[in-house]
């Protein structure tokens, strides 16, 4: 099979675990996993948890090891049209595998796919392909997935309990040392250390922040931006001033922030910082960029269109 340029490029394909084995898992579902191999047969899945958790990575591992056929449907993308739906799967359900493969279409981002039309729709593909093909959906909200579909699924949730999180950052912790002595990337293990720790278990954000952070060949303490307690009260005054141009500056010299922990300090500031009433409309819009942060290519577009919200919705004191 010959690589394509984003396979040879992105260390998150490049390096993409190909077994179970190799996925980093909790060992309860790493388990559960193997036994479906061992069966040499799967059900139609749904995978759920948190944005580069391994879902994707799984699911074309198991076709992997059992040796299956499998098609890629971005959910988000070709998954919005019903015809583009219908026609790929189609095209890939009614056709005879030369080698006698399973067939799997692994459909990514279910969640973004209309719960009115699109899900509905998916729920009948599933009976009428049966005999040949199975499904794996994959999703970071599984509440977004309807009933009739979920319920024809084998559901997986991506969770990580306590107990497994220092293990699995660990491991992760390793894999990641590895990948940059192969890519010739000097580094500073404990940096590495702060950085699985910041994004852990967004295994993929943490190879893309890795892959970012290396193109000048050396990772060390200079990367490390933290949101201090000073920059956060420029953020504030310049979000209370509608001072765009300096909120935009803001964002860019703190692009490496973690989005997460940004909303939550507006969140936790706002009685101090914003007048009562506006604060029902603040909690709406960290509510929508936090859920769409999970999906988006550019994290520093995503929190400054959530900024901009908040200077046009909000009013501080």
């Amino acid at each position: 099979m010959i690589e394509s340029r984003e396979e040879q490029f992105l260390w998150v394909e490049k390096y993409r675990p190909q077994t179970i084995d190799e996925c980093v898992l909790p060992d309860a579902l790493k388990k559960t996993f193997k036994e479906y191999i061992a069966q040499g047969e799967l059900p139609t899945f749904l995978f759920s948890g948190t944005a580069g958790v391994g879902k994707t990575t799984v699911a074309k591992a198991l076709c992997n090891e059992i040796g299956a056929e499998y098609i890629m449907v971005n959910g988000s993308e070709e998954g919005r049209s019903i015809d583009v739906l219908r026609t790929t799967i189609k095209g890939f359900a009614t056709t005879v595998s030369l080698t006698d493969a399973k067939k799997i279409i692994i459909i990514d981002e279910a969640d973004y796919m209309n719960a009115q039309s699109v899900q509905p729709a998916l729920r009948s593909f599933i009976e009428e392909y049966s005999n040949n093909c199975r499904f794996i959906f994959t999703c970071n909200y599984k509440n977004k997935i309807i009933e009739p579909l979920h319920s024809r699924c084998a559901v997986i949730d991506f969770k990580i309990e306590n107990k497994d999180k220092q293990v699995l950052a660990g491991t992760f912790f390793k894999r990641a040392t590895q990948i940059l002595k192969q890519e010739g990337v000097e580094f500073d293990p404990k940096v590495v250390a702060e950085l699985v720790t910041k994004y852990f278990p967004d295994y993929r954000r943490m190879l893309n922040e890795l892959q970012r952070y290396s193109v000048s060949g050396k990772i060390d303490s200079g990367i490390l931006l933290n949101l201090n307690e000073e920059s956060y009260k420029d953020l504030v005054k310049n979000l209370k001033e509608k001072n765009y141009a300096e909120v935009r500056k803001w964002v860019a010299k703190n692009s490496d922030a973690d989005t997460v922990a940004l909303f939550r300090e507006l969140y936790d500031t706002s009685a101090s910082t914003m007048e009562a009433g506006s604060i029902p409309n603040l909690v709406l819009v960290l509510a929508d960029y936090q859920y769409k942060a999970a999906f988006v290519a550019d994290h520093e577009l995503n929190i400054m269109a959530a900024l901009t919200e908040i200077m046009m919705q909000c009013k501080f004191k």
